[in-house]
């Protein structure tokens, strides 16, 4: 990790101050995106600046209202490409959202609700090859994503809280969308038969979901089967790593509430 220096910290605070984008102050200074939007999100918090700065801001430690279908959502993208960083000396934790730059729209969906699950904390996004790391930061975020732990998700046992599992329940389509975000997609599948002694070609659409964690998967896998979803899984080798969804009744209800990525 690299930590730059208070001269710096204070040239960019300057710079922003003056009416300097925060891009244009990330590339004069060689800075982290990200980082300029921390500095000035803590300058303004330390002045008050922050709105509801003063009120509670955790739904677990203050029981201020949370937004259930955005906190689905979000909770499904973080299971399947999310990660919380550990503090380090300079700064709180945060929750990054990986995700790739062919669906702009799934990175504008992310953001957003990063916004109504965090109303008062800065979100950034942090330009990676190919893809572009979602953030907020939040010294709340192990409060809201107790799945948090050292190693990696599918090492490790991964279980959803009592109250958790009752946001899941009133809003399963969110979570089930934030879960295809992630590590999900909807394909179209062909084939070819012989009608009449001609060959013609079918084409049929599918979702599928992969995660290695058997955890994560049966989270996904349960929560198709509350809505109606009839699902199948599909082994990789000798690895059942792939749910798919198939059916036509079952792909015709998730078209209504997934939808292609985007």
């Amino acid at each position: 990790m690299i930590f730059h220096s208070t001269e710096v910290r204070q040239k960019a605070l300057a710079l922003l101050k003056s009416g300097t984008k925060g891009a244009e102050v990330a590339r004069q200074l060689n800075v982290p995106r990200g980082t300029v939007s921390y500095w000035l999100h803590m300058d303004r918090s330390k002045r008050g600046e922050c709105p509801g700065s003063h009120n509670p801001t955790c739904h677990r430690c203050d029981g201020v209202d949370l937004d259930g279908a955005a906190y689905s959502y979000l909770l499904g993208l973080y299971l399947g490409d999310g990660h919380i960083s550990q503090y380090s000396q300079h700064r709180m934790p945060n929750l990054m959202i990986t995700l790739d730059d062919s669906w702009p729209g799934i990175q504008d969906e992310a953001e957003a609700a990063m916004h109504k699950v965090f109303p008062d904390n800065a979100t950034c996004r942090v330009r990676k090859t190919g893809c572009h790391n979602i953030k907020v930061y939040s010294k709340h975020l192990h409060c809201l994503f107790p799945q948090h732990g050292p190693g990696k998700k599918h090492e490790r046992e991964i279980t959803l809280a009592a109250w958790q599992q009752r946001i899941v329940d009133t809003n399963p389509w969110d979570f089930v969308r934030g879960l295809i975000h992630s590590d999900g997609c909807r394909i179209t599948n062909w084939t070819t038969r012989l009608v009449g002694g001609e060959r013609k070609r079918y084409e049929y659409p599918r979702y599928l979901f992969a995660n290695k964690s058997d955890d994560i998967r049966k989270l996904f896998s349960d929560t198709l089967t509350a809505v109606g979803v009839q699902w199948t899984t599909l082994a990789r080798g000798s690895d059942p790593f792939n749910i798919s969804v198939a059916r036509r009744a079952s792909v015709a209800l998730m078209d209504a509430h997934v939808g292609p990525k985007y």
